[in-house]
């Protein structure tokens, strides 16, 4: 089953997509030709039932140099299979496309980065059919950022540095440096941030260092929906505004996701005042494919 962590891992990069070629640049020292427009493709490569092959994000990137296709993975430990999995997306890209594939690995694993890496070789000793070639960005290549000023200066960057170091004694800094920045960008894409980083913490410590420094008393009161109920005089106790404020994120996140709202689902999401229901429905959230999705299994 697909985790809430490797979903986040990748998804940051569909928040942010030219956060991928700027990591390119930067982390890696590729060249990328500087993006003039970048879309975001179906990521399903299934072509024949019951054969399914989906990549975790797929982005088009236009150029002034061409046109890539940035195939991009969130692996969280390894598996020999997925290398054969690798080839097949890059060579059908490339079929069904005609533009540049290019296979980006994204892992919080050093011993997965090193794997992740080795060349994929297909074909006769000395006479390779197929090569590829793998870049990966890991705890090696992305910076830790737990400078205030440094996350402020690119707010994407930092959060993916913290999903990448979020764990040790480190932990704390480079999260309480994010929490800074997230305050510089608008509320809606901080509120997208918040739930990916928590979502992609693995260390139960640092997830709750992440979760205090995200309470209500630091967060919610910043956001649009508890400045609407303070202007409109209403005293509401600390639960019931966390709850309001996780609601909202949940609408929020399928929305982001392009998945429409019905009336029926957004009321039921803002009426609910049960945090571990909604704490539920906002990890459902990250999977669902229709809206309707967040209530499977809670009956009518």
């Amino acid at each position: 089953m697909v985790s809430s962590s490797h979903e986040a891992l990748h998804r940051i990069f569909q928040k942010d997509p030219e956060l991928l070629t700027r990591a390119c640049q930067r982390l890696l020292d590729i060249p990328f030709p500087k993006p003039r427009d970048i879309a975001i493709l179906n990521a399903d490569l299934t072509e024949i039932e019951p054969v399914e092959r989906r990549v975790d994000t797929l982005l088009r990137i236009e150029t002034d140099e061409g046109t890539y296709l940035l195939v991009v993975e969130a692996q969280g430990k390894k598996d020999e299979g997925k290398r054969g999995s690798w080839a097949y997306y890059l060579s059908y890209l490339y079929a069904k496309y005609r533009c540049e594939p290019v296979l980006i690995v994204l892992t919080q694993s050093r011993a997965t980065a090193r794997w992740a890496a080795r060349p994929i070789q297909l074909g006769l000793p000395g006479w390779h059919s197929l090569t590829v070639r793998p870049l990966v960005l890991g705890p090696d290549n992305v910076p830790l950022i737990a400078d205030e000023q440094e996350a402020v200066r690119d707010v994407s960057l930092a959060a993916f540095s913290a999903m990448t170091h979020g764990r040790g004694p480190g932990a704390a800094a480079i999260l309480e440096s994010l929490a800074a920045a997230l305050k510089t960008i608008d509320a809606g894409s901080a509120a997208v941030l918040v739930q990916l980083i928590e979502s992609c913490l693995v260390d139960p410590q640092a997830k709750q260092i992440w979760r205090d420094l995200m309470a209500p008393v630091n967060y919610f009161f910043r956001h649009p929906v508890a400045e609407e109920v303070r202007e409109q005089g209403i005293e509401i106790g600390i639960e019931k505004g966390v709850a309001k404020e996780r609601a909202a994120t949940i609408l929020r996140m399928l929305e982001w996701r392009d998945l429409g709202v019905p009336d029926s689902v957004r009321e039921r999401v803002l009426a609910c005042t049960d945090l571990d229901r909604l704490e539920v429905w906002q990890a459902r959230a990250f999977h669902a494919t229709d809206a309707a999705d967040l209530f499977d299994g809670d009956g009518a």
